[in-house]
Order: structure tokens, then C-alpha cells, then sequence
């Protein structure tokens, strides 16, 4: 069997999700990975085949978007070349995380795809949303990546093509404890914006990920890190807590280790609203943005005692399986793949 996988890479989740499912993928057959973004900081070794520059999302120092620079990435005939030679026909599986490229070229060319990821969830009015609702951005989560098929992942399943998340095989397997210092992980934001407030906070440590250095820094009780997985996952399973955007893969993973999390959604992405809506539901809090108020947030954040954890485990067989079993050509059998899952 040879797989066509689409990978987002505006953002590290999309890639580090694929790097988990990439093994199991590879029991169906042969895989090819189009990745599609120029933004992400994780190194991968996925078998890329093909590449573009996609649609990447940029941002500024402030925590939101930076529109012009996104804007300027727009250029029509490359991206009619693109859908028009990308060979989408010549495999048996397509599966797309949230790129809009392949989604054309499948539709320009009449070929079966399924959309798998986080933005899949979306297509059921039941996954969250938050109370004012961005007609927009609810077109473009329906709409970026039209597909066949559609599965979803979310903090809980929502509806019955929604499953739990994938998690890194590294945090499933961790044995967390509490080092006292708290993660910190908002990619929006600058160094410079972010260590006069936490410097501020002096009876803390922060561990700060941040895109602009390249070696760790000290400034007092900030540490300034660079973006880097294992790195990352190191300071997470021995944090206190983490404070981060509202994506998805991240918080969830705080979830599953049991830290304090809270969430500051990168302001004009609606789909951050939207998971920190659902995160609003099980207790986490949540702030529009830092502002001045931020220490008195922060203190009592650190104050309160509740912590929401939600267990989670490798079901990426199962959806693997739910995907072949309903995909709109023909179906791999999970018994074929997967007999250790199948004794007992």
C-alpha cells in the first residue's frame, strides 16, 4: 500500500504528531510525507518527499498574528502548480493534518482523502466552541482542509469520529515530578516582553522556551531555553506547571501528567479559543492576554490547589484502524496488523 501524509508545519504539533504515528502508519505500506509550512522549530526525520511553503502563520511580539506577513505569502500561480503536480492520484491512502494544498489537489482531482487531526474535530458542532463564535473562523476550520473523511482528536471525544490525543510515547512512559520550576511555552510572545514580568514573580523559576536563542540563558530566576523536544519534555514531566498557548497537543499532554496548566490563546486564532473553551470545562484557567494583572493571575493560579488530569494512553492503533476499516476505497484489516493487540 502506498500512503500520501500531509503534514501542517505552521506549528510544532503537527509534526511531532506525525513523528508518533509514522511507525504504525509504515506497518500499512509505504509512506511519502508532504510537508507543507515554513515555521515550525522541531527537526524531524519524517521521509519527506515532497515540500512547499504552504500557508505559514507568523507572529508578532505581542501574542497575536502578523497579518501583512501572513498575506504576502499569497501567490496564486505557485499554489495552482502545486495543486496541479502534486501526484495525490497515484497512492492508495491519502491523510491530510489540516493542509489545504492537498485538499485541493484531491478534490481538483477527484481522490479520496481523510482529514486527520486536531482541526478534524471541528466538523461536529459538539466539540466546544467559545461564546462568541468567529463566523470566519469557523468557516476556514470546516472549510481550510475539506476532505472524505474526517477524524478528530480532542481533549475528550465529543462525537463518535473524535478520539482521545495522540501523546508522545516519551510523556505516556514519564514518571513526573515536581522540580519547582514552571514551563513556559508562548511562542507569540518575545524574550523581551516575557522576562521583565517574570523577573517580577523573584520567589519563582521559569523555564522559558523561546524561538530566539540558541544556547540556554540565565536572567536571574528566568531561563531562557531553546526550542527543542527533548529539552522541552524534560522541563514539562519536572515542572510545577506550565503556562502555554491553547493549542492542543501541549495542554493535553499537561493533562496527562497531572501539572498545573494555564493557557493564554494567541490572540486572532480562533481555534485556541476554542480548545480553551473546552479546557475551561475541566478547570483550567484561562487569560485573553498578559497584561498588568498578570502577577496577581499568576499568584492565584499558583494558590489554587485543584488540579485537572485527564489519563490517557497510545490509542493510535485504534484510529489507525477506525481509518482503513471506513476509508472510502478499501479497508486494511486491524487483525492484520495489530495480532498482539488481538490475543486475549
Amino acid at each position: 500500500m502506498k500512503i500520501f501524509y500531509a503534514v501542517q508545519a505552521t506549528g510544532n504539533g503537527h509534526i511531532s504528531r506525525a513523528v508518533q504515528l509514522l511507525p504504525y502508519l509504515q506497518r500499512y505500506g509505504k509512506v511519502d510525507v508532504f510537508l507543507s509550512g515554513a515555521n515550525a522549530q522541531l527537526q524531524n526525520e519524517l521521509p519527506v518527499r515532497y515540500r512547499s511553503k504552504g500557508l505559514s502563520l507568523f507572529y508578532n511580539t505581542n501574542g497575536g498574528l502578523q497579518y501583512n506577513r501572513i498575506a504576502s505569502q499569497l501567490n496564486p500561480l505557485r499554489l495552482w502548480k502545486e495543486v496541479r503536480d502534486l501526484a495525490v492520484e497515484n497512492y492508495d491512502v491519502v491523510i491530510n493534518d489540516f493542509e489545504s494544498i492537498t485538499a485541493m489537489a484531491c478534490l481538483y482531482k477527484k481522490v479520496p482523502s481523510v482529514n486527520l487531526g486536531h482541526q478534524a474535530a471541528f466538523q461536529s458542532d459538539l466539540a466546544p466552541r467559545p461564546a462568541k463564535q468567529d463566523f470566519l473562523g469557523e468557516w476556514l476550520l470546516k472549510n481550510y482542509a475539506r476532505a472524505s473523511q474526517y477524524i478528530g482528536l480532542h481533549f475528550k471525544k465529543y462525537d463518535n469520529f473524535i478520539f482521545e490525543p495522540v501523546i508522545k510515547k516519551d510523556i505516556l512512559q514519564a514518571s513526573p515530578r515536581n522540580m519547582g520550576h514552571i514551563t513556559v511555552y508562548l511562542s507569540a510572545y518575545s524574550d523581551q516582553s516575557l522576562i521583565p514580568l517574570f523577573q517580577q514573580l523573584s520567589a519563582f523559576k521559569f523555564e522559558v522556551f523561546s524561538r530566539q536563542v540558541s544556547r540556554p540563558e540565565e536572567h536571574k530566576n528566568v531561563k531562557l531555553l531553546p526550542v527543542n523536544q527533548r529539552l522541552f519534555n524534560e522541563s514539562m514531566i519536572n515542572s510545577f506547571g506550565v503556562i502555554t498557548g491553547a493549542g492542543f497537543e501541549t495542554p493535553a499532554e499537561v493533562l496527562h501528567l497531572g501539572k498545573k496548566l494555564m493557557v493564554i490563546p494567541i490572540q486572532g486564532q480562533y481555534e485556541q479559543f476554542c480548545n480553551a473553551a473546552a479546557l475551561e470545562t475541566v478547570g483550567i484557567p484561562v487569560l485573553n492576554k498578559i497584561d498588568n494583572t498578570f502577577s496577581s493571575q499568576f499568584l492565584k493560579w499558583i494558590g489554587t490547589e485543584q488540579r485537572t488530569e485527564l489519563q490517557y494512553s497510545n490509542n493510535i492503533p485504534e484510529i489507525l484502524g477506525y481509518l482503513m476499516d471506513n476509508y472510502p476505497s478499501k479497508g486494511v484489516s486491524l487483525e492484520l496488523l495489530y495480532p498482539d493487540l488481538m490475543l486475549g
